[in-house]
């Protein structure tokens, strides 16, 4: 069997969800209007603890196997990430198959938000890579379980606000973990990713006194920022980023797999905390961090402010009571350290063993 760019579809993306230490999906639905060239996939992990909550990514797949993998592993990963954010919402994912600047319009995403809709509320969607608070306002038109949407038409607005101040919370917490002061003052960070979190990233940064190092594949990005911060270093790419000399901190904000078997042996620096999902390239990455001294906040912890503040647009936003929440990623990130050691343990293991103890005790209820 292949699909329609003529890639074999392995057997493996079904033995994937079915199996439970990597799938264990509860639902997942394939979308196609042919009409707007809509193709579509929502994947939902889990309602244990409420409606599954997640973003759509819209993004130019190799294939549908490829962006059928991408929706399982980010629903899932939505799971540990809303757990550990302490919200009543299980975890979900859409991924739309297609250039976003070539593909989308409004009959495309109106065409996708009907087929949420059908859900029921089994999923509320949200914005995620090539997707923006536009484009949730279009969806909104035909579905009401829709979050990230502009302050005009009732929502919260742009969650990278909060994205990135929840990961700066986390490298507060592991400059506090492991040398004993929160403050980034003097420390060198180098965030690779300046788009829409990771400029605000920089930002805080900047502000707590830290030197700066930039990456970006997109030179607008890199130019926005040191237009505004002409301090800010930068590097031609995240291969050199990641061995620059006096790194204290690596921050991975673009796409996922940025932990991996070539990038773990030469990083520089001595703690990993970055706003993209799925840093984790494959199981047992976390060992090789451990084994090398590399201090890992996992991502879905740290990187969580965003869906606290779309969970928080379901209820009537409001900005004050969001930043309390994502304030707080700073004692769940110290305290999953804290739980690592104890177990001994890396702490994405710890981590995952909280959330899913979080999850078995809502099924159990």
């Amino acid at each position: 069997m292949t699909d329609v760019t003529g890639v074999p579809v392995q057997a493996d993306v079904l033995r994937t969800l079915f199996h439970s230490d990597q799938g264990g999906h509860e639902q997942v639905v394939i979308c196609q209007d042919r009409a707007s060239g809509l193709k579509a996939v929502i994947a939902l992990h889990s309602t244990a603890l409420g409606p599954a909550l997640g973003g759509t990514r819209f993004y130019p797949y190799a294939s549908e196997a490829e962006a059928v993998a991408d929706a399982l592993n980010l629903s899932r990963g939505m799971s540990y990430k809303n757990a550990m954010a302490g919200l009543d919402h299980g975890g979900g994912k859409a991924v739309i198959i297609g250039d976003p600047d070539l593909v989308k319009s409004e009959e495309l995403l109106l065409a996708y938000g009907r087929f949420v809709a059908s859900l029921g509320g089994r999923y509320v969607t949200a914005c995620d890579v090539g997707t923006y608070v536009a484009d949730m306002d279009v969806v909104a038109r035909e579905c009401r379980w829709t979050t990230g949407r502009s302050p005009e038409n009732g929502g919260a607005g742009d969650s990278s606000v909060l994205t990135a101040f929840g990961v700066f919370q986390g490298m507060r917490a592991s400059a506090q973990h492991l040398w004993g002061d929160p403050t980034l003052r003097g420390r060198k960070v180098g965030v690779a990713g300046v788009g829409k979190v990771g400029h605000h990233l920089v930002e805080h940064l900047l502000s707590d006194g830290a030197e700066v190092v930039v990456t970006d594949v997109r030179e607008e990005s890199v130019r926005r920022v040191t237009d505004l911060h002409p301090e800010v270093s930068v590097a031609v790419d995240t291969d050199a980023l990641i061995r620059t000399e006096g790194l204290d901190i690596y921050a991975p904000c673009a796409l996922g797999g940025a932990l991996n078997d070539e990038s773990v042996p030469v990083l520089t620096a001595k703690v990993v905390c970055g706003a993209a999902n799925n840093q984790l390239a494959h199981p047992g990455v976390e060992k090789d961090l451990a084994d090398r001294s590399v201090l890992y906040a996992p991502d879905y912890v740290v990187n969580a402010g965003g869906v606290i503040q779309v969970a928080d647009e379901l209820h009537g936003f409001d900005f004050d009571r969001c930043k309390a929440k994502a304030t707080k990623i700073f004692d769940t990130t110290l305290a999953i350290f804290a739980r690592a050691k104890a177990d001994g343990i890396p702490p994405a293991a710890a981590a995952d063993r909280i959330a899913e103890q979080r999850m078995a005790d809502a099924r159990r209820r």
